[in-house]
């Protein structure tokens, strides 16, 4: 077996236990971590980071190391060990005594007590000595309004801190007498202890990096006994497959993902379903299930729902044929960013959102799991703690995030992100990561997974610009040919983040998978119209049996007042039906008590200079 590469949090205590006294753990405190026990045939164990910094600190000369929470007391962090004997031995020959429900491994111990020991244990010069406080973050309520009491007894070791004991161990390298604090932030120790403390060292302890996941399952997958017949350049392939899918993962991950796959009788072959079963709990991925044939119903769909765009069409397909092959970033370092990723840019009211959510419908059979977030929600400072969870301490923190939350529910889903451009810097700066690695942590600490999600941002970007005044005027006009609007949308946007926001890196995110909206023609206009028009006759004839014609002459009367807003899009188009057509005809219905089975003739619709609308009709039973 190959030496595992020790992690950087181990050799930055390693360089500095003659320098510095007091350590300050955070980040991935909870994972288990190997250890070549010198002891054991130089075989790797894997195990618990107090575990892990006992065996350390003993092989490099420290004769006792004695763990501490406020639940247990003192411990041994491992069974075998006899430190605590030795720690309460030497105690006991200080003076002090020792009372209480001992045990072989735990002597029970208040929070005031273990200060005044640990002080009085680390000031001895006759042998080297350590001492861990473990879940540090529970035990004191706030670092910034502590209690006198609590000043008082975490001063103790503030001076021990400042003051360390230097003591030569084996081959007559020096070492401080240490303490360790294992906390989940850093900032749960209040930053008079160890701001400006030349003797104390903050490090976070990262999760698995790809040579501590590759050194896993090339020793430790407990699958691997009895494998199927599989080449060694497969079975290599599939490792490294392994390697890339969990980046991010703690090392409890991946023997979960190997238990998994004992319990459930997954093949090695299938290591991207265990992974997939793993974060997500569904063993079948639904977009394995998208065949050609469901393919051309996507695309009936969103034919059928999205009228003109054509060049945005063709290019929003072609970016999902790629997502369904899973070739999204297959040319980066991550191959858990998301499923696809695309930029609706363009005028408004030209389809953007009803594209998004007509591909939910084709991909996954129901509109609603394209999910929406508009974005002019969150415009204010912490808007970011409204998506992605209040940190612990802060209200919201048990509601989570709008959004963790939602990717947790429907993990396969389309997220759309509404006018991206109005959301909080802030906010931006999370969709750097949710781009890159497919993965955000919310405030709970829960990891949730955006890599079998389609993520849509929309934008109006680009349609409108300041002039040398800083007034707002239009940037693209309706006359504009395509190739010029792409242009001039696509420079407003690039304005937007390199100069505006300063924040480059989020259109390199994005890459080239931008998509332009036109403005809606004459002709897209009249078949918008004939749409809407078939859901309000439809409408009223499936939920109310009343049965309406209208005539070509009332169609001409509104296409002539739609051609007026056609810069409005779509929604110009809905609020005018909505305006000469669905308020009189439902006046017209109230006031001549229009029942069931009756028809209803529009004749023609009259707008009058003070803008009311007369509707003439006919009617005659069916």
């Amino acid at each position: 077996m190959n030496p595992l590469r020790l992690p950087k949090w181990h050799n930055e205590i390693n360089k500095l236990t003659a320098i510095k006294s007091t350590f300050l753990l955070d980040g991935n405190i909870y994972d288990r971590y190997f250890y070549q026990r010198k002891d054991r045939n130089n075989k790797y164990y894997p195990v618990r980071l107090n575990e892990y910094l006992k065996l350390f600190l003993k092989e490099i000369g420290y004769e006792i190391v004695i763990c501490y929470n406020f639940i247990d007391g003192f411990y041994n962090p491992e069974p075998d060990g006899n430190d605590l004997n030795n720690f309460l031995e030497w105690m006991k020959e200080s003076g002090e005594k020792i009372t209480g429900n001992k045990t072989d491994d735990f002597y029970p111990a208040t929070i005031e007590k273990a200060y005044r020991w640990a002080r009085k244990f680390l000031s001895n010069k006759e042998k080297p000595v350590s001492i861990i406080f473990n879940l540090f973050s529970r035990f004191i309520d706030s670092p910034e309004n502590l209690s006198l009491t609590d000043r008082r007894d975490l001063s103790q070791l503030f001076l021990t801190s400042i003051d360390p004991t230097l003591i030569t161990v084996k081959e007559k390298k020096n070492h401080n007498n240490l303490m360790f604090f294992i906390c989940d932030k850093i900032n749960d120790i209040p930053a008079w202890f160890y701001l400006d403390n030349p003797h104390c060292k903050a490090i976070h302890v990262t999760k698995p990096d790809k040579d501590y996941r590759r050194f896993y399952i090339n020793n430790y997958w407990k699958p691997l006994a009895n494998p199927k017949k599989i080449s060694e350049a497969d079975m290599n392939r599939i490792k490294e497959e392994f390697v890339n899918l969990t980046d991010g993962f703690q090392l409890n991950d991946l023997i979960g993902i190997s238990s998994l796959c004992l319990y459930e009788d997954i093949d090695i072959i299938n290591i991207s379903e265990a992974i997939s079963f793993y974060k997500y709990g569904i063993k079948e991925n639904p977009w394995d299930k998208i065949d050609p044939k469901t393919f051309e119903d996507v695309k009936k769909i969103i034919n059928d729902r999205v009228k003109g765009q054509e060049q945005a069409k063709i290019e929003t397909l072609d970016i999902l044929k790629r997502a369904i092959q899973g070739m999204t970033g297959i040319h980066r370092s991550s191959m858990n960013s998301p499923k696809g990723i695309l930029f609706f840019a363009g005028p408004t009211g030209t389809g953007k959102t009803e594209l998004a959510k007509s591909l939910a419908q084709g991909l996954f059979g129901d509109e609603d799991a394209c999910i929406r977030f508009d974005m002019s929600e969150y415009q204010q400072e912490h808007s970011d703690q409204k998506l992605l969870g209040a940190p612990p301490g802060y209200i919201g923190y048990e509601a989570g995030g709008q959004l963790t939350n939602a990717i947790k529910d429907r993990p396969f889903s389309i997220l759309l992100f509404d006018e991206i451009e109005k959301a909080h810097h802030t906010i931006l700066d999370k969709f750097l990561q949710i781009l890159e690695d497919g993965r955000m942590t919310d405030g709970q600490g829960e990891t949730v997974y955006f890599a079998e999600s389609i993520l849509i941002f929309t934008s109006n970007l680009g349609i409108y610009k300041k002039d040398e005044y800083g007034n707002r005027v239009q940037n693209v006009k309706q006359e504009i040919e395509y190739e010029e609007l792409c242009q001039k949308v696509m420079q407003g946007i690039k304005d937007y983040f390199h100069i505006e926001l300063g924040r480059p890196e989020i259109i390199n995110r994005i890459g080239n998978n931008f998509v332009f909206f036109d403005f809606i023609s004459d002709i897209v206009a009249n078949e918008i119209f004939e749409s809407q028009l078939k859901k309000i006759t439809s409408g009223l004839k499936d939920n109310q049996m009343i049965l309406i014609d209208v005539s070509e002459k009332a169609k001409e009367t509104l296409s002539e007042k739609i051609k007026t807003i056609l810069e409005y899009g779509g929604r110009g188009i809905g609020n005018t039906v909505e305006k000469y057509l669905i308020n009189p005809l439902s006046r017209y219905i109230y006031d001549n008590s229009i029942k069931e089975n009756d028809h209803i003739i529009i004749k023609d619709i009259i707008i009058h200079k003070n803008g009311s609308v007369e509707l003439i009709s006919g009617e005659e039973d069916v």
